[in-house]
C-alpha cells in the first residue's frame, strides 16, 4: 500500500525501511536487513501484520539516510540508491561496522555525508537534520545487566524536509525530551518495543507533537517486536491525530 500525504507518496517496505517520494526527489530511510528487500524475510509468528518481503531493486533514491550500524546494509543501499545518490549516515557507523564484516562507508560508490546527533545539511532540495536517538540507562529497553541496546552516541534519528513536508523519523530510541518540541507533518515512530519506544509511548508522543499524520514502522518484523498495531492506531486516533497502517 502507498500512503499519500501532502504531495509525498510514502511506503513502508518492511522493518525500518521507508520510502518518501516527491515530484522530483526520492528519499529512503534505513533500507534493508533481514531479507525485507531480497524476498527472504518470513514472519516467525502467526497472523503478524508486516509488509511482505520482495526482491526490491528500484535504484531510484536520490538521498539515502542511515541512522546507525543496526540499519547499515550495503546491499540494501545498493538496491535503493541511484548511481548519483547521496548517502547521509551517522558518523559512528564505520567504527562499528567491522564486527559485521561490512565495507566502510567510503568503500560505497556514492557521495557520503556523515552526521552526528545534532547536525543539519542540504542535500539537493532535501534538508536533513540529525537528532539524538538512544535508550536511557536503566530504562525499559536495556539488556539484563542494565546497559541500553542503543546507548547515547550510538546513532541518530532524522527530521527531513522533503518538498516542503517535514518528516520525523526518530530512529531506534526511547522517547526523549527533545522529541516533544519537534514540529513535523508526518511522524514515523518505531513501535516495536524492547529495542525502541513502545506503542503506548509513541501514541503519547503523537498526541503531544500533533502531526498531520502518523505512520508507524519498525514493528512485527520478529516475534520480539510483535505488537497490536490496531490498538496503537486506536490510541493515536483517540487524541485526534490521523494515523494510517501501511501493512499491505
Amino acid at each position: 500500500m502507498t500512503v499519500r500525504h501532502e504531495g509525498l507518496t510514502v511506503d513502508w517496505l518492511g522493518y525500518a525501511t521507508l520510502r518518501l517520494a516527491a515530484e522530483d526527489v526520492v528519499v529512503y530511510i534505513d533500507p534493508g536487513r533481514y531479507g525485507v528487500l531480497t524476498g527472504e524475510w518470513e514472519p516467525d509468528s502467526e497472523d503478524i501484520r508486516h509488509p511482505p518481503s520482495r526482491d526490491y531493486r528500484a535504484q531510484d533514491g536520490d538521498v539515502v539516510v542511515v541512522t546507525h550500524i543496526h540499519h547499515y546494509d550495503p546491499d540494501g543501499i545498493e538496491r535503493v540508491a541511484s548511481e548519483d545518490a547521496t548517502i547521509v549516515a551517522y558518523e559512528g557507523i564505520d567504527a562499528q561496522a567491522p564486527g559485521r564484516d561490512l565495507p566502510t562507508l567510503e568503500e560505497l560508490p556514492y557521495e557520503i555525508r556523515r552526521v552526528g546527533t545534532k547536525d543539519s545539511l542540504e542535500v539537493g532540495d532535501v534538508t536533513v537534520w540529525s537528532i539524538p536517538a538512544y535508550n536511557v540507562e536503566d530504562g525499559p529497553n536495556t539488556r539484563p545487566d542494565g546497559t541500553p541496546y542503543h546507548p547515547e552516541g550510538f546513532g541518530c534519528g532524522y527530521v527531513l524536509n522533503v518538498d516542503g513536508t517535514r518528516v520525523l523519523y526518530p530512529g531506534d530510541t526511547d522517547v526523549l525530551p527533545g522529541h516533544r518540541t519537534i514540529d513535523c507533518s508526518l511522524f514515523c515512530p518505531p513501535i516495536g518495543q524492547r529495542f525502541t519506544m513502545d506503542r503506548h509511548e509513541a501514541a503519547k508522543l503523537a498526541a503531544t507533537i500533533d502531526p498531520r499524520l502518523v505512520l508507524p514502522v519498525h514493528y512485527n518484523t520478529f516475534s520480539t517486536q510483535e505488537i497490536d498495531s490496531k490498538a496503537f492506531a486506536a490510541d493515536v486516533a483517540s487524541s485526534g491525530v490521523p494515523v494510517v497502517l501501511d501493512e499491505q
